[in-house]
């Protein structure tokens, strides 16, 4: 089958590899569509942590935001799941130790992370294997990109959550890419009064385009009390700002990483009496994303600029914006669409994936 693998910093091909097999407890999924994202091109660059850490090594088989068909199952899986449109979990903990047996699977020290750590190839491929117990199954109103947009929902999802904020209540969402647009359609679906700060024209001119009026920049950013500060981007004096500016009393969200380290002063957090939230993954998140855009209140397909074939994908790793490509920050790949179709207008220019 076909497979896009990284083959070392800078460097990514097409290959042909061999058809994943669904060992005991797997599944093999035939994948329909999948998603590029930020967490791709730092292993594409060789930026991302888990190089370093070793935890990651060359080559890799990346992609972790996808969906598709489930068309083989393993021992001990129940048959009923072959052709059962599906998305699933990249966490995947050992399911023994105490934080997977406590509900907290995604932070289990021995996980693996599909398409991201060693062990588990990704999903921008024709097929892939991956446990059932990750699975979640797509309703017919869930179409196919959308699918392969849950996995960022949860993400997204799961800050909005974390902000515990009232219909009516003003939150602030620093980062205009597609966790931080996610957020904001979360929010703005339960009747919270968002507010966008970003930095380019052209971000701040999308989330316009998709209703949020309130996008601001740095310099023109309203002087308002904010109930709550979600840090959806990847610029490192964000987090101890967003602690200057959340009201006392109330909750700040780290989603967003940067690429160096972000202090931050504990003084300010306690002085404050702020509650500060991490976000790691979109584990706990993924059955209420569905189930937000199987019901229409979140549609996130706007985000998708366009979907193209495999062979695109490591000229968008590299930061090149297809022909025909619109104005949102997220790619999609059709892996067995045959001709990808192009989801929105040209626009002319080139920009790499966003978050």
């Amino acid at each position: 089958m076909r497979a896009l693998v990284l083959v070392a910093p800078g460097e990514a091909e097409v290959q042909d590899v061999p058809e994943p097999v669904a060992a005991p407890g797997d599944v093999v999924v035939d994948v329909q569509r999948a998603g590029v994202c930020g967490t791709d091109v730092e292993l594409y660059t060789g930026e991302m942590q888990y190089l370093h850490d070793g935890v990651t090594t060359y080559p890799v088989r990346i992609g972790h935001e996808w969906m598709g068909t489930v068309s083989a199952v393993g021992a001990g899986v129940d048959p009923g799941w072959i052709g059962v449109r599906v998305t699933g979990d990249t966490m995947l903990g050992c399911g023994r130790c105490r934080r997977c047996l406590g509900g907290y699977q995604h932070v289990c020290a021995f996980r693996g992370e599909l398409g991201i750590r060693d062990g588990r190839p990704g999903a921008l491929a024709e097929q892939v294997a991956v446990p059932v117990t990750s699975l979640h199954r797509l309703p017919d109103a869930v179409g196919d990109a959308a699918g392969a947009l849950v996995e960022p929902g949860g993400n997204a999802f799961r800050s909005v959550e974390a902000a515990a904020l009232a219909p009516g209540e003003r939150l602030l969402i620093a980062g205009a890419g597609t966790i931080g647009l996610l957020a904001a359609m979360f929010a703005r679906a339960r009747g919270i009064d968002v507010h966008l700060l970003g930095r380019s024209e052209r971000s701040l001119g999308f989330a316009r385009s998709l209703g949020f009026a309130q996008a601001w920049s740095d310099d023109d950013l309203p002087d308002l009390p904010w109930d709550a500060v979600i840090d959806a981007s990847n610029a490192p004096q964000l987090p101890a700002r967003a602690v200057e500016l959340v009201e006392p009393g109330r909750r700040v969200v780290y989603v967003g990483l940067a690429g160096s380290p972000s202090l931050v002063d504990t003084r300010a957090i306690a002085l404050a009496d702020v509650t500060a939230v991490g976000i790691l993954s979109a584990s706990p998140g993924l059955a209420g994303t569905i189930a937000a855009y199987a019901s229409g209140a979140v549609d996130p397909t706007p985000l998708v600029a366009a979907t193209v074939d495999l062979a695109h994908v490591p000229g968008i790793l590299a930061g090149i914006r297809p022909d025909g490509a619109g104005p949102g920050p997220k790619f999609h790949i059709a892996i067995r669409d045959g001709d990808a179709i192009r989801d929105a207008p040209h626009d002319g220019q080139d920009q790499g994936v966003s978050r």
